[in-house]
C-alpha cells in the first residue's frame, strides 16, 4: 500500500518543468499524479510515476535534485465531507498529514497523503473499511 513518490527540487527558472517532463517521456515514464509547490527561489514537484526508479537515476543522472518519499493514496467518494471523515480518523490517533494532493477520477477522488507516520496510517484507515490504492492502480481507475 505505501507507494513511492518522486520529489524533484526545481529552481524557478523557465524551461526546467519542461526539462523534467521531457525526460520522463523520452524513457516511456507516465506520470499518474503531480503537484507542484513553489516558493520565490525554487519549487518542488512531486509525482507518482509509473516507473519511479528508472525516474530517479535518470534525473539523478542529468544532475537534478531527487528523492523518494513514502505516500499513500487514499480513494473516497467524491461527495462532500468524505475527505473530512478519514482526516478526523488519522488526527484522532494523533497523526499528522504533512501534505496531500488530490484529483477526482469519476465519482471517486483520489488522495495522495503524506503523514508522519505510514504504517499506522495504513492501519487506521483499513481498519476503518477505507480503501488505500496501490501505485499501479491509479492509473486503471
Amino acid at each position: 500500500m505505501i507507494i513511492k513518490q518522486l520529489s524533484v527540487f526545481l529552481e524557478n527558472k523557465s524551461g526546467r518543468l519542461t526539462e523534467v517532463t521531457k525526460i520522463l517521456g523520452d524513457l516511456g515514464i507516465n506520470i499518474s499524479a503531480l503537484s507542484i509547490a513553489d516558493t520565490a527561489e525554487y519549487g518542488i514537484l512531486r509525482m507518482i510515476l509509473t516507473d519511479t526508479d528508472k525516474a530517479y537515476k535518470a534525473l539523478s543522472e542529468k544532475g537534478f535534485s531527487v528523492s523518494l518519499t513514502d505516500v499513500l493514496c487514499l480513494k473516497v467518494p467524491h461527495v462532500p465531507g468524505a475527505l473530512a471523515k478519514a482526516l478526523e480518523i488519522l488526527s484522532k490517533k494523533g497523526i499528522s498529514v504533512e501534505y496531500m494532493y488530490a484529483f477526482e477520477v469519476g465519482e471517486q477522488a483520489l488522495v495522495i497523503i503524506k503523514t508522519d507516520d505510514i504504517k499506522k496510517s495504513i492501519d487506521l484507515i483499513t481498519s476503518n473499511e477505507m480503501e488505500l490504492i496501490k501505485a499501479s492502480e491509479i492509473d486503471q481507475i
